[in-house]
């Protein structure tokens, strides 16, 4: 596989797991400082890594979310948080993700998540019940 088969592979994997919408804002905003950061993760997160098949998405969903919690990375963690039931993880799985954070990332960083899957959750509910 080239790069650009690659990418084309990347882009349509991450449009399945974080949605078009944010996929799109993210390439529009892109500037000249950006654009090759936005092709290289296209390409080689989403390309080379999430179309392997040595795991599935729902796996890769929980594993992510697992590492956003220990590097303390709010706003990868809010976008994958929305993005797992994208590749069926629900929030049940997250919370044992969650709770096992705690253990091996600190009880501070899983408060700061458990706090954020909350805000989250609550936020798809009200939107459900417009």
């Amino acid at each position: 596989m080239n790069d650009e088969d690659r990418y084309e592979a990347g882009l349509g994997v991450r449009r399945a797991v974080l949605g078009s919408a944010h996929v799109d804002r993210s390439l529009a905003n892109r500037t000249e400082l950006t654009e090759e950061f936005q092709n290289f993760i296209t390409r080689y997160a989403w390309g080379e890594i999430w179309t392997r098949e040595g795991l599935p998405r729902h796996t890769r969903s929980l594993l992510t979310i697992a590492m956003m919690v220990a590097l303390n990375r709010g706003e990868e963690l809010a976008l994958h948080l929305r993005a797992a039931k994208n590749n069926g993880v629900t929030r049940e799985q997250i919370k044992e993700v969650l709770l096992q954070s705690a253990i091996y990332c600190g009880v501070p960083a899983a408060n700061s998540a458990f706090h954020l899957a909350d805000k989250l959750f609550r936020e798809d509910d009200a939107a459900v019940q417009k």
